[in-house]
């Protein structure tokens, strides 16, 4: 590899996809981490086809332990100039009846994973005074989420992790940027969308490109936090307006609106399939 380097996790789809693309268009070379090696390899051939640039494969779960460790050692000695922490999942339900090894998995991924990888790849671009760091939290980090705690809760951990190392890399050359997202188009709402006359999709849900390019210029800017658009702004801004119980209420009426939703779409997909 001989252009600057970038490691991203969930590089395969949605956003890490989209970051990929930014990357190899900056003529960055690349690691690319994923589970799913079939969505890894296709996402190869598509870079090598439009960039001059090396792609590097590495498929694993970063759900187990020490997975980040053997992404570590895997990289070597390779200069990481950029580090995008992107794999995350989520997962609906009342606490009492959700999987726990399911959400053991989400804990490792979103706690344990993105701080080991923070921590590894941060002090070889430290010791160079040069790096970015882009951690992927969400909208769901400024409040409680009621049937979706653990992923609300998590999520939060990220944001308030990131906020803290991003203070204390000031003056190193080093800069630690956290994107906190809204909802986002998928591949399963296109299908759905696209497929159905009678049954759209009515919620206004950003583009995965338009979110990734938001967070993009971010990190390279430097800047601490960004919120990709005008209403989430003011969204993650609510909790400080109105009681936190309110806030907690108020989530929790969205979850339980958007999981009606989600079963009609999952309705409706299994039936053009």
């Amino acid at each position: 590899m001989n252009n600057k380097t970038a490691l991203i996790t969930g590089a395969a789809s949605g956003l890490g996809f989209e970051f990929s693309n930014l990357l190899a268009k900056d003529s960055y070379d690349l690691y690319l981490v994923d589970i799913d090696q079939k969505l890894l390899d296709k996402t190869k051939i598509h870079l090598q086809e439009l960039y001059n640039i090396e792609v590097e494969l590495i498929c694993k779960d970063l759900s187990c332990v020490d997975a980040s460790e053997q992404v570590f050692q895997h990289v070597n000695s390779t200069p990481i100039d950029v580090l995008i922490n992107n794999a995350g999942f989520g997962l609906f339900g009342s606490f009492i009846d959700t999987n726990w090894e399911r959400e053991c998995d989400m804990l490792n991924l979103h706690v344990m994973t993105t701080t080991q990888m923070t921590k590894l790849f941060l002090k070889g671009m430290v010791k160079r005074q040069s790096g970015k760091i882009l951690n992927i939290s969400s909208l769901a980090a400024f409040e409680p989420g009621p049937l979706m705690s653990i992923y609300y809760a998590s999520k939060a951990y990220i944001l308030s992790f990131s906020e803290a190392i991003a203070n204390e890399l000031k003056g190193t050359g080093v800069t630690l940027t956290t994107l906190c997202p809204g909802p986002t188009k998928t591949k399963f709402q296109d299908v759905v969308s696209n497929s159905s006359s009678k049954n759209k999709i009515k919620i206004n849900l950003a583009s995965a490109e338009k979110v990734a390019k938001i967070g993009y210029k971010a990190m390279l800017d430097g800047k601490e936090i960004v919120i990709p658009g005008l209403l989430n702004k003011v969204l993650a801004f609510l909790p400080r307006l109105i009681p936190r119980n309110k806030v907690t209420s108020i989530v929790r009426k969205i979850q339980e609106k958007n999981r009606v939703e989600q079963i009609q779409y999952k309705n409706i997909y299994q039936n053009i399939s």
